[in-house]
């Protein structure tokens, strides 16, 4: 009798034990997701489907850099350079007052699937050294890898 009392206190000891080790909040892992977030460049390799190839020395190269301090957005479509403001807070992300340039491209597919692709960014995904604008439906509209800094 007094092993099996002294076996399920053990066992309830062990899981009360078990169900204080501390996780990570739902909180920290929005501020990992943000700090992952901002301050990089990111440089975009797939609009939708469709990969991009870009030559790292092109100019304009479809990109975004996210400013922390001033919730600014600012990159490139391919040709135009833009701007404008976003809100980000868990995995939702808003960009509000997007401008761009209007410069005369040979080519404007990549920069209209860009633009068009920006406009309906509702939710994001950062892992590792990736970055995911998705659609409110989780569809993937821009896929993005973080630019390697030179040493």
């Amino acid at each position: 009798m007094l092993k099996k009392t002294l076996s399920v206190a053990l066992l309830g000891s062990a899981l009360l034990f078990a169900g204080c080790q501390s996780t990570p909040s739902s909180s920290a892992a929005e501020v990992n997701s943000l700090k992952m977030l901002q301050n990089r460049t990111w440089i975009a390799t797939q609009i939708g489907a469709q990969s991009i190839k870009t030559n790292p020395s092109a100019r304009n190269i479809p990109a975004l850099q996210f400013d922390e301090a001033t919730q600014r957005v600012s990159g490139a479509d391919g040709c135009n350079r833009l701007m404008g403001s976003y809100q980000a807070t868990g995995d939702t992300l808003v960009f509000s007052q997007m401008a761009s340039t209007k410069m005369a491209c040979i080519d404007n597919t990549i920069p209209n699937q860009f633009s068009t692709a920006l406009a309906n960014v509702t939710n994001y995904q950062v892992y590792n050294n990736t970055l995911k604008l998705l659609d409110r439906h989780g569809n993937l509209l821009i896929e993005f890898t973080r630019a390697k800094q030179p040493r």
